[in-house]
């Protein structure tokens, strides 16, 4: 059953499957896309941290990043860094806490997630893993069809990317397993939107067997 499905009253469900929510399917060529799963996000001694969602989600996504990485696809991380004006912060309306000193970096990729050395990490400052940042090129780069959406949060970075994937002409897979948020409620309607309209929201296990029947992307990100 979707996450969505004690959330979205019936009558709304009933209208949006009128003419939305049919299956995009996954392409030949898919990249696996895990966004901001950072100590900023998945860890309760940070401000905005939601270990509670954050490391069960973990723990999926890295299931995943196997199957990828044993099926030569593309494995691309997001993360945060540091801001040094209000400029670069922006808008946001989170606080803007510092956590304590002695904690690790806020914007390290944490385990069991660690990417390989040549596997990219893009830093980025607003939601969308896009927006300003060259992940289009690298897509471009790799003749990546699909896009298999993973991270936190949902109703934050990981929506603004599926729209934006979308808007690129990429298939968008979401795992349902593989992203987190902090609110239950904003979690299940961002997967509810994302499904109806720009992308596939599935069990994690049907994802696993899709990346299973896929061949290797062309060309490859490989160390140098």
């Amino acid at each position: 059953m979707p996450v969505w499905d004690d959330v979205i009253p019936a009558d709304d469900l009933a209208e949006m499957g009128r003419e939305w929510g049919t299956r995009q399917g996954m392409g030949a060529s898919p990249a696996l896309l895990v966004v901001d799963m950072t100590y900023a996000f998945v860890d309760d001694r940070f401000p905005l941290g939601h270990g509670a969602t954050g490391w069960p989600c973990a723990e999926a996504i890295a299931s995943l990043i196997a199957a990828a990485r044993e099926h030569g696809l593309p494995v691309i991380y997001t993360g945060g860094q540091p801001s040094r004006n209000a400029a670069e912060r922006g808008l946001w309306k989170s606080s803007g806490r510092r956590a304590a000193a002695d904690l690790p970096d806020p914007h390290e990729i944490v385990p069991p997630l660690v990417p390989e050395p040549h596997e990219t990490v893009i830093r980025k400052r607003r939601p969308s893993a896009f927006f300003g940042t060259e992940l289009a090129s690298l897509l471009s780069f790799l003749r990546v069809d699909t896009v298999v959406l993973t991270g936190m949060v949902t109703s934050g970075c990981i929506r603004a990317t599926a729209v934006d994937a979308f808007s690129h002409n990429l298939r968008v897979t979401v795992p349902e397993e593989c992203v987190a948020d902090r609110v239950r409620v904003s979690h299940a309607v961002s997967l509810f939107d994302i499904h109806m309209k720009y992308g596939d929201v599935l069990p994690a296990r049907e994802v696993r067997a899709a990346l299973d029947g896929t061949r290797e992307a062309s060309p490859t990100l490989s160390a140098t």
